[in-house]
């Protein structure tokens, strides 16, 4: 099968979809499919091939106000006839904006079916725009959802997402009635597992970072961010250093608040044990999660989650925010805990499976109890294996292109019926005046 995959978010860009879909791109090639890559480009002018013509980049700008993301051109003409020749049998989309949109015009203009995958509920991401101004975010969350619906109903043959969180999202909020396919984003376990990685590179890792052999490291791996929450993480490492002076916060990744969070880290006097290693390449992130005794995350901006399905694969216990894109890979007392609110996970002293800081604290203390959740989380991550997820993809695409077959055929019949109706109507006529 030759598989067009339309992004704005591929490398050198980090994050969740770029991941996502660079792992679906060699899953799909080690089973033997053609994949090519239409995505954006920092040139503004022109078009750009790589990887022997498989990577299309486009003309873009940065979009303003939106961290690392860039806009292109809607339709252009010259990229359509380039994609033409790839002989595609189905495009998948993975954005609803500019690359998206374009995604449409191909399908339609190349009669290919379209799959898309919602990756981002891009309600969460209004204070990029609004500047967190109540009306206007209002109204934006209402464009962006009215866009959203327009963009699945009028043109995707299949929608895929990632969690029950985002299926229920288009059922009960957007009222959307297509055929929708939960599919969790996989990944490739096995450049997390710790057996893969030499003992030397983590150490010297180690040192570089400032971070000693009796260390207890608390992460977290993040776009550095408003929606990611990182700030409560920081909130709350401050507690756990009154009781344990060898906890450690590192934090991986950047973002548009990573100044603030420094200053923010440093007015709370944590500053010598909050590590900011800023932007890591995405090849060096696997290495960073062996840093690691506990994985942290307090967002609830995620459609999934790829963070977690990184730090279980690399054997972490997680202690994660209640949200239901966590629902398959953090099981609470299994793998790890689950904390309710912003009260009690910043301030609460009740039990610790509703706490980052009892929690971290429970798994230092407890050493069977550290390690019996480290490798329950190795064996949960079985469940997430980039093959697995390729394979369940290939059947959308599949379907895809089954029910397309099956819609242009109405089209066509409906087409020859109408024909054959009017030629009736002719006949009718002319056999009417005649008897007359």
């Amino acid at each position: 099968m030759r598989v067009g995959i339309f992004t704005e978010s591929y490398p050198p860009l980090v994050n969740g979809v770029s991941t996502s879909i660079l792992m679906l791109e060699h899953a799909l090639t080690k089973l033997g499919h053609e994949v090519f890559i239409i995505t954006v480009s920092d040139n503004k002018k022109d078009y750009v091939l790589e990887n022997n013509g498989h990577i299309l980049r486009l003309p873009s700008v940065n979009l303003a106000n939106c961290y690392d993301y860039k806009m292109t051109s809607v339709y252009p003409i010259k990229a359509v006839n380039i994609i033409k020749k790839m002989n595609l049998d189905v495009i998948h989309s993975n954005v609803e904006f500019t690359v998206g949109i374009f995604a449409r015009v191909v399908s339609e203009q190349l009669s290919i079916p379209l799959v898309h995958t919602y990756h981002t509920n891009w309600e969460d991401y209004t204070h990029y725009i609004t500047k967190n101004k109540k009306i206007l975010d209002d109204i934006c969350k209402k464009l962006l959802k009215y866009l959203v619906v327009f963009f699945e109903d009028k043109t995707v043959t299949e929608l895929i997402v990632p969690s029950n969180k985002i299926y229920n999202l288009f059922k009960d909020k957007y009222k959307f009635t297509k055929n929708i396919h939960i599919i969790q984003t996989g990944i490739e376990t096995s450049k997390f597992y710790k057996e893969n990685f030499n003992q030397k590179d983590i150490n010297s890792l180690k040192k570089k970072l400032g971070i000693k052999k009796k260390d207890f490291v608390v992460m977290t791996v993040s776009r550095l961010a408003k929606e990611k929450s990182v700030d409560r993480i920081i909130n709350n490492h401050k507690e756990l250093v009154k009781k344990y002076s060898n906890m450690k916060l590192l934090i991986v990744g950047d973002g548009p608040d990573i100044d603030k969070l420094k200053d923010e880290a440093k007015s709370l006097g944590v500053s010598d044990s909050v590590i900011f290693t800023g932007k890591v390449p995405l090849s060096d992130i696997p290495i960073y999660y062996q840093l690691g005794n506990v994985f942290v995350t307090a967002s609830k901006s995620e459609t999934q989650g790829l963070t977690v399905v990184e730090a279980i694969s690399s054997s972490l216990p997680v202690v994660a925010v209640k949200d239901d894109s966590f629902v398959n890979s953090v099981i609470e007392d299994f793998n790890g805990f689950v904390f309710t609110d912003d009260e009690k996970y910043i301030n609460s002293k009740a039990e610790f499976k509703q706490t980052l800081k009892a929690a971290a604290v429970k798994l230092y203390e407890d050493k069977d109890l550290y390690n019996r959740l480290s490798n329950q989380s190795r064996l949960l991550s079985a469940d997430f294996s980039s093959e697995y997820f390729a394979l369940k993809v290939l059947k959308v695409y599949e379907t895809a292109i089954e029910n397309y077959k099956k819609d242009n055929k109405k089209i066509i019949n409906k087409i020859k019926n109408n024909i054959a109706s009017r030629k009736y109507k002719k006949i009718s006529e002319k056999n009417w005046y005649f008897f007359c």
